[in-house]
């Protein structure tokens, strides 16, 4: 059987190896395919039965258009790169990797975290630069510095990453806050689960870690920053399209909020337009939270299997079952 991977330089940059996957087929493994050009996904998919994808687009269009393709791998847990319900009238399913970055993901939240709290980054620039060696005093900061300690951070969704997220805070000291439609008793032994307008009123800091769903986007909004402490910190590493972005920047210039770490953005790449490329106190980085190898390679691991499952007649992970 002929497979296809139309994108995967970002799972895979060559630290890692498909043969996990190349062993059920004739693998054909692009490092890069268009995200707007739906004739060249279809060329390159051609009459592959097994196809895996990224961040590349695979619409009701290029499924049509590839009627040998039975099954549609996602290199990843967010699966709206695929028009997954045309795919089920076809009788394609389509399988995700659910869990694979708990760890990276919380940990990247945390760093962020930091990172505005102490701003290494560029304090380590300045210090490169001559400005220690040059200084009049001893030592030196550019930034207000936080310590974390007897803050309250508020997590919106308290899954899995965002439970692992609450027990590092608790470990720095930090009182933890959670709001979740679904409360667990694992949950309950990390954070004390409040009403969201409870969360935004008494939180220093607050973390986003659910999904984005219509009731969500957005949800970060001048209504909500305007229920926030003055000087809150926000945190988001989930889902870009969960905060209005002139919103935040505007209420980042002015103060209310101090400071804000994102690995997420509504459109990305980020367009140059973005305002929060020029807003306060906004540090942003490239949507890498998930990309440490240890956590690439169980995205392989579980593609890999969720493949083999397929050809055996049980498909798992099928998000449109």
């Amino acid at each position: 059987m002929k497979i296809v991977i139309l994108d995967g330089y970002t799972e895979n940059p060559g630290d890692l190896s498909w043969a996990e996957i190349e062993k059920y087929g004739e693998l054909t493994v692009y490092d890069r395919t268009s995200l707007t050009d739906e004739s060249q996904v279809i060329e390159r998919i051609g009459d592959a039965e097994l196809v895996f994808t990224n961040k590349t687009p695979i619409s009701a269009k290029v499924i049509d258009a590839c009627p040998n393709m039975k099954f549609i791998g996602v290199l990843a847990t967010g699966y709206n790169v695929v028009d997954y319900n045309h795919a089920g009238e076809k009788g394609i399913p389509v399988c995700n990797v659910p869990a694979y970055g708990t760890a990276s993901v919380s940990q990247f939240a945390i760093a962020l975290l930091l990172e505005v709290c102490h701003h290494i980054g560029h304090h380590s620039d300045s210090v490169h630069k001559g400005g220690w060696e040059n200084s009049k005093d001893w030592c030196y900061w550019d930034y207000p510095l936080i310590e974390l300690a007897g803050k309250t951070l508020g997590i919106i969704g308290f899954g899995r990453i965002g439970q692992r997220t609450g027990a590092v805070a608790s470990a720095l000291g930090m009182k933890v806050l959670a709001c979740d439609k679904h409360r667990s008793e694992e949950g309950t032994k990390i954070a004390e689960y409040v009403e969201l307008d409870t969360l935004l009123k008494s939180s220093d800091v607050i973390a986003l870690h659910c999904p984005l769903f219509p009731d969500t986007e957005k949800m970060i909004n001048k209504d909500t920053i305007g229920k926030m402490k003055d000087g809150v910190i926000i945190i988001n590493n989930s889902r870009g399209q969960l905060v209005n972005e002139q919103d935040l920047a505007d209420a980042l210039n002015c103060g209310k909020v101090a400071g804000a770490g994102l690995d997420v953005l509504s459109t990305e790449p980020v367009r140059g337009d973005n305002p929060l490329l020029t807003a306060k106190n906004c540090i942003i980085t490239p949507h890498i939270s998930w990309a440490p190898a240890e956590s690439r390679q169980r995205i392989m691991d579980c593609s890999a299997e969720n493949l083999k499952a397929f050809l055996e007649g049980h498909p798992r992970n099928v998000v449109n079952a």
